[in-house]
């Protein structure tokens, strides 16, 4: 029965909330690849560009609670196809832009119509997968993010050499040939995703029986939970782990930004073959996301596998730095982005082992809202570094002792995710008390 319900489970949603993903990631990053002529039709320096970012992920981290828990309340369906309406709405009204302020402005926008998307999903998923298969879940979800790299960075390649034609300059192209499928596939997701397993109509009565009983059993497993859903906000777990959750998209939002620039720097490229060599790291990320969740699942050692992948980072990132040859440096890049995603799922299957319901929406949304903030302040770190450097590649100095401080942080975050939950919080009838135990 296990088999059975988890098999279907998996195909009816992670291939469609893989394709969403997909449409997110490469409309999040294509500002990357319209950097490239962008910033000097803008006239601005590589800081002052890269403020964009830091104006996404701002409004990103303000609108990620309020967004879930309304997510939540009126049904992740219905919530979901509002987001990618909106998202691919301001995407395509970004081809307007034609000063510094107005892309500042399309680019808080986005962030506020994207905002909850990503933790959105993972609610989601902890509705439907138990605690014991959810890791391999993410992981098979976040597949989705390195197959945007492979095919969206040589679609954008080929979108930015188009410059001139029907009037529009490249950077116009990416930005509304990537908007245009978010609000396409919008009313899909309202006909597609189901509320709830209760609503499953693809599995069987015994099947629907099954499964809201394993889920029933993790809830409980988890014990108490706060009084108020915002109560979360004060958890000194949901807050560690939301200031740990930094280290990956300082180091993964911040490559993804510069890795065109980077490669961009190897030779006489044109913008497609570009597109085509930055696709290289992400497609050893994606192996890297099939491999490393099926190895924490295993033995269930997330924090060892953790500890790996940002070790692999430091690794990759201290390579591109020192060396020269192009080679290398690809490499180096390769071993960073897969050490940057690949630990994720079994950071993300943490959260839900102590958090359910309107509590795990608010959790995971502010833990994904404040490392998100990373996904700003790195490209910027790096900018300013470049900008007094002249090098993109020192720019990465910065990543890595984000990466150092990561590694050096796991212990940490251990200890703060095994501490009982507060006194108080009120128990789920039948759950063990904080006296009793633990949180794995």
């Amino acid at each position: 029965m296990e088999r059975t319900v988890l098999r279907k489970t998996a195909w009816r949603l992670l291939p469609f909330l893989g394709l969403l993903y997909v449409i997110a990631y490469i409309d999040r990053s294509n500002v990357g690849f319209a950097k490239l002529e962008l910033q000097a039709e803008l006239g601005v320096s590589a800081t002052a560009f890269t403020l964009g970012q830091v104006f996404f992920f701002t409004a990103y981290a303000l609108f990620e609670v309020p967004s879930n828990l309304m997510l939540h309340r009126v049904g992740a369906h219905r919530w979901i196809a509002r987001i990618l309406l909106t998202w691919g709405l301001v995407t395509i009204a970004t081809v307007l832009v034609q000063s510094t302020w107005q892309f500042y402005l399309a680019r808080f926008a986005l962030g506020a119509a994207e905002a909850g998307f990503f933790p959105g999903v993972l609610y989601y998923l902890s509705r439907w997968f138990p605690g014991s298969h959810r890791g391999r879940a993410i992981g098979a979800f976040m597949l989705a993010a390195p197959v945007s790299f492979i095919v969206g960075n040589p679609l954008m390649g080929v979108l930015m050499d188009l410059d001139g034609t029907w009037g529009l300059t490249g950077w116009q192209w990416v930005f509304l040939a990537t908007g245009i499928p978010a609000v396409l596939v919008a009313p899909v997701v309202l006909a597609r995703l189901p509320a709830g397993p209760e609503k499953a109509r693809w599995l069987a009565a015994d099947e629907r029986q099954w499964l809201t009983d394993a889920l029933a059993a993790d809830r409980a497993e988890a014990g108490q939970q706060p009084q108020h859903a915002l109560a979360v906000l004060r958890d000194r777990r949901v807050l560690t782990a939301a200031v740990f959750f930094l280290a990956f998209p300082l180091s993964t939002y911040g490559l993804s930004f510069w890795l065109p620039t980077i490669i961009d720097g190897f030779g006489d490229l044109t913008s497609t073959e570009v597109g085509f060599v930055s696709a290289i790291p992400y497609v050893c990320v994606a192996a890297g996301l099939v491999v490393v969740p099926r190895l924490v699942a295993r033995r269930d050692t997330p924090y060892l596998w953790t500890a790996a992948m940002l070790g692999l980072t430091v690794a990759g990132f201290t390579v591109t730095a020192l060396f020269g040859s192009p080679v290398v440096q690809m490499l180096g890049l390769c071993a960073a982005a897969v050490g940057g995603y690949a630990a994720q799922p079994a950071f993300w299957a943490l959260i839900p082992r102590f958090l359910t319901g309107a509590a795990a929406a608010a959790g995971i949304a502010a833990v994904n809202a404040v490392g998100n903030l990373g996904g700003g302040f790195g490209p910027l770190g790096i900018a300013a570094v470049v900008d007094s450097t002249g090098s993109a590649l020192t720019g990465l100095l910065f990543l890595l002792s984000v990466a150092v401080l990561g590694l050096l942080a796991v212990p940490l975050l251990r200890r703060a995710l095994s501490t009982p939950p507060a006194p108080s919080a009120v128990p789920l009838p039948g759950a063990p008390s904080a006296a009793e135990k633990s949180v794995p």
